[in-house]
């Protein structure tokens, strides 16, 4: 005993030898409560003659670091009416209030000297008890407390029946233990206690409503700012788990459905206590969490468009891509997990749908070349709603639809700066591609011509592509390019017209003269098809730019139709100034000529286009049979008897065959002209006069040019005389030419004989000749009134007229 006595032992302020310090509580201020209660107890007597309040009273302190000493000695140093616990900076501990921030402040900031002051307590206790054990030798063996209890032999007494604890009150979480619980992604738990934290910042307020957030700054209570704070701290972590979320799945992708349901319980708390808040003081977290949707949707587009390759249209697909994608995400995994009440998928694809127009917005606004404008157009009024909007699910909006990615006014923008370039551009572009081809239509080489498959391929990349884009946008466009094609055939005809006005083209180039004028031929029908593509495409207000582009087009065509004509007539008119005479009566040498030569100058027409070659065709057939009747009319060959009409009228009906079979093999289809040889052979060898009438009725009702003079022309030939036969005979002519005085005269390919010359009309012998040289009774024969004019003594070969 000395030597413990020595050692110590019997201070109050060690520990009793063979006993341990008690294991610290991790709340300094329950240990505290605990050591004040024991040291205001009765004091007890232990077997050693010590007091049993100052065993337990060092027991307690041996647990506790040299702060908590400190603050016990402290304690005890007090006033002896001073009965209140007290914290470490002097304020009195209450059971069941909240610490304030600034105590755990300063404890964080004493964290250090706590833990070195723990080390070495336990460090000198440890040294000790060591010693202790040494002096003592070893430790005797004990029985336990139930064997000294109960002797041996002897059943068990039943153990003591519990008594239920009373219910533990629920402590306030501190300021620093909310801050732990957002760090730890307990969003619900953590809002719960912000809310009893400013229902209770309420209640110390005087039970008014909740100040807003902007009324709670420095110079507001501890307890709001603490609030204020914590909020900032929550929806810190709520929109970062927002951009989380929208990761994707995979490890470090975000977190996972139990973390967003966490935020959608949040949301619904919130938007609870908005309600009892009020409207001035509301968070109103539901409409901060749709925008930082947005700024996370915003990212997500913005981090995807710049590294894609293409342009803006290789952008555009990225964006596209990636919407998609998030859309899965959200309808797969995070849509499910908020509560139902939010709405959480339309608030995504409204937050996506809104940084898409910022970003569309933003890129309409800078120049862009042409192709980059065609590439937003379509995407915007195509791509968009069918294959991002067209796969989910828009009756899930709660407000109705989305409004436009880009406004109408942008839209009409962009159009017009399309239209305007594709304007200037074209027109540049028809006139280089027409410069080059030009160049070629004087060399001696027999290139084809790629002039109409040039100006259709540029047309066509703009004509084809606005109509994708809307309806009203392809008219647009689509008026424009025909304006500039008309501009474009107007110059294409000048420039024809040059070409075969330039005599010493024809001369320098006879074997291909020809051959290239078949091509410009062969420009006209891709052309014309094009233009009346774009006239029933366009506007009405397009119909002046198609006429005016198919005036061009027919002149080219009739322009070389003629030349090709003009160059074949001329190797035709020898054969037709046979025809006609007596040796025509009875030899076919005439028209074998002709029949040979249309059938192989035939064969180099060929290479035009079908519609251009029908034209032609019709034209050669219609000229070929005006210069075999020409003659007819002018009298070369005249009928004096019967024998003679029926011979003529026999040899024109066999040319009249020849020249059809000819022709329907060269595929004519002017197939009216067939029967005008064959009723002019019918008036020449018929012999009634009413036969003749019918006959010419026909003729006239069939070729409504055909005039008097023609008939009578035709009369003279088969030399009736009779002048009541041909009064009679013409008034049927008369009669036809005065029914259709009103009527508008037949169209250039259907005009047969206006283009025949008519004949010099017969006179009449003036009254003083008749006088003179016959007596009066002769006068009264009708027969002799009129006569035709006496031909010149000598019989002069006529020139033959083209």
């Amino acid at each position: 005993m000395p030597i413990l006595k020595n050692l110590g032992v019997s201070d109050p302020k060690l520990p009793r030898a063979g006993t341990l310090p008690l294991r610290s509580s991790r709340n300094p201020f329950e240990e505290v409560s605990g050591l004040e209660e024991e040291e205001a107890g009765e004091p007890g007597s232990l077997p050693s003659g010590a007091s049993c309040r100052r065993r337990a009273t060092l027991e307690k302190l041996a647990g506790l670091s040299p702060f908590r000493l400190g603050w016990a000695a402290g304690r005890r140093a007090g006033s002896p009416g001073d009965a209140q616990p007290r914290s470490f900076l002097g304020r009195v501990l209450v059971p069941g209030l909240r610490r304030s921030s600034a105590d755990f402040g300063l404890l964080a900031r004493l964290q250090g000297i706590r833990a070195h002051g723990d080390e070495e307590a336990a460090g000198e206790a440890a040294r000790r008890l060591a010693f202790l054990r040494l002096g003592r030798g070893s430790k005797p063996q004990r029985a336990s407390l139930a064997e000294r209890v109960v002797p041996a032999g002897e059943a068990d007494p039943e153990p003591p029946p519990k008594i239920p604890e009373p219910p533990k009150m629920k402590e306030p979480l501190s300021v620093l233990e909310i801050l732990s619980l957002i760090q730890q992604r307990e969003l619900a738990r953590a809002d719960e206690h912000i809310l009893e934290l400013e229902a209770e910042e309420l209640a110390s307020s005087g039970g008014g409503a909740p100040r807003p957030p902007k009324a709670e700054g420095p110079g507001g209570g501890r307890r709001a700012r603490d609030v204020a704070l914590l909020y900032e701290a929550l929806q810190r972590e709520l929109w970062a788990l927002v951009r989380e979320t929208l990761a994707g799945p995979g490890p470090g992708a975000g977190a996972g459905a139990g973390a967003v349901a966490q935020l959608g319980q949040v949301l619904v708390q919130e938007e609870a206590a908005d309600g009892r808040r009020g409207p001035e003081a509301a968070r109103k977290l539901r409409a901060r969490w749709a925008e930082a949707v947005a700024r996370a949707a915003r990212e997500r587009l913005e981090a995807a468009a710049p590294g894609a390759p293409g342009g803006l249209a290789g952008q555009l697909e990225a964006l596209r891509a990636r919407l998609l994608e998030d859309m899965a995400v959200v309808r797969g995994r995070l849509a499910p997990a908020y509560p139902a009440g939010l709405g959480a998928f339309s608030v995504y694809l409204r937050g996506y749908h809104g940084a898409l127009a910022e970003w569309l917005g933003a890129s309409a606004r800078r120049r862009l070349p042409l192709a980059d404008r065609y590439a937003l157009l379509h995407w915007h009024n195509q791509v968009y709603p069918r294959e991002v909007l067209g796969l989910v699910d828009i009756a899930a909006l709660e407000n109705g639809e989305l409004g436009p990615l880009l406004s109408p006014g942008t839209l009409r923008c962009l159009e017009d700066e399309c239209v305007t370039d594709v304007k200037a551009q074209t027109r540049a572009a028809l006139l280089r591609v027409l410069q080059e081809d030009e160049e070629h239509w004087g060399s001696l080489e027999d290139q084809p011509s790629s002039l109409a498959q040039d100006v259709c391929e540029l047309l066509e990349e703009h004509t084809e592509r606005a109509p994708r884009i809307s309806q009203e946008f392809g008219e647009r466009m689509a008026h424009c390019c025909l304006g500039g094609l008309a501009e474009f055939l107007q110059s294409f005809q000048q420039r024809v017209e040059r070409f075969h006005e330039n005599p010493a083209v024809r001369e320098l180039l006879p074997d291909t003269y020809i051959s290239k004028t078949i091509a410009l031929v062969n420009c006209g029908p891709p052309l014309r098809a094009l233009a009346e593509r774009l006239a029933r495409v366009g506007p009405p207000e397009s119909e002046p730019a198609r006429e005016a582009s198919a005036s061009a087009l027919d002149h080219v065509t009739r322009l070389c139709h003629r030349v090709l004509a003009d160059l074949l007539f001329q190797e035709l008119q020898p054969h037709f100034n046979k025809l006609m005479r007596r040796k025509w009566l009875s030899s076919p040498e005439a028209l074998d000529g002709i029949v040979g030569t249309l059938g192989a100058q035939a064969l180099a027409l060929r290479r035009m286009q079908d519609e251009p070659y029908q034209a032609l065709v019709a034209e050669l057939h219609r000229r070929a049979l005006v210069q075999y009747v020409r003659p007819l009319l002018r009298g070369r060959l005249r009928c004096s008897s019967a024998r003679t009409r029926s011979r003529m009228a026999g040899r024109l009906r066999e040319d009249a065959a020849q020249l059809q079979r000819l022709f329907r093999r060269l595929e004519s289809q002017a197939s009216w002209l067939d029967a005008v040889v064959p009723h002019l052979a019918e008036v020449l060898q018929l012999e009634d006069t009413p036969s003749i009438q019918v006959e010419v009725g026909v003729l006239v009702r069939d070729y409504p040019d055909i005039r008097r003079k023609h008939v009578a022309a035709l009369l003279d030939i088969r030399g009736l005389r009779n002048t009541a036969a041909r009064q009679e005979i013409l008034a049927v002519a008369r009669d036809l030419e005065l029914s259709e005085e009103g009527a508008l005269s037949p169209p250039r390919d259907r005009a047969f004989f206006a283009d025949i010359p008519v004949p010099r009309p017969s006179f009449c012998l003036g009254l003083p000749l008749l006088l003179g040289r016959l007596p009066l009774s002769r006068l009264a024969r009708p027969s002799l009134a009129c006569l035709p004019r006496p031909r010149p003594p000598s019989l002069v070969r006529p020139r033959a007229q083209r």
